[in-house]
């Protein structure tokens, strides 16, 4: 499963790189981001009888994914609980669409191969005080991925924000000033290795009460 930021997640060829080999990913994106509905499809113009036969291409103008957000309005969501934090539980409100994300690239990607655009999760983190959604993920994910789930996974890149944190400021991954790759290889694994063990031992720990109760 990967995860990543808008920096990512915008990007036409790193979405398509990760289709291409099989990955699964959940990407923020931008509420600019074009799409089509789930039911649009490509239009095969009639063959006049000369030269090659013409392709099917899409014939609509794609809408924003903040325009797919306030097309369903803020009712068809639901409310989801994705985890405890320091101040109980986060919740909020997701709307879930399926859509088929249409920029350029894509569009001409799929009119030189003569198929339809991929369809992706929608996903919409839109709270109740707000007149529109706050952020806004793509999905590759089955169609009957439950929405809890997508919206689990979106929001764990917290988490791997926090590793970054704690790999720099508690076990010094920025601190290697050497001026070669084998050294800076060597700095990097022992950090990472010894991330791995406290993240270990954390679980070790989280799961000492539940033992001791099932004893």
């Amino acid at each position: 499963m990967i995860l990543a930021d808008g920096a990512y997640g915008d990007n036409t060829q790193f979405r398509q790189g990760l289709d291409d080999r099989g990955l699964s990913w959940v990407l923020d994106v931008k509420h600019a981001t074009s799409a089509y509905a789930e039911h649009v499809r490509p239009e095969r113009p009639d063959y006049q009888g000369r030269g090659q036969p013409p392709k099917s291409r899409y014939r609509e103008d794609p809408a924003s994914l903040l325009e797919f957000a306030l097309t369903a309005g803020a009712g068809a969501g639901e409310t989801v609980t994705w985890r405890e934090g320091t101040r109980g539980e986060m919740t909020s409100r997701f709307l879930a669409l399926r859509v088929r994300p249409a920029n350029v690239e894509l569009r001409r990607a799929a009119a030189k191969q003569d198929r339809e655009l991929n369809l992706c999760w929608l996903i919409c983190d839109w709270p109740e005080h707000k007149d529109q959604p706050v952020k806004y993920w793509l999905s590759n994910l089955p169609p009957d991925t439950p929405v809890a789930d997508l919206v689990r996974l979106g929001k764990l890149r917290w988490r791997i924000e926090h590793d970054y944190r704690e790999l720099k400021d508690a076990l010094g991954l920025d601190h290697f000033e050497g001026r070669s790759w084998r050294g800076f290889h060597h700095h990097v694994t022992l950090v990472s290795v010894a991330h791995a063990f406290l993240t270990l031992e954390r679980r070790r720990a989280d799961r000492r009460p539940r033992l001791r109760a099932a004893a």
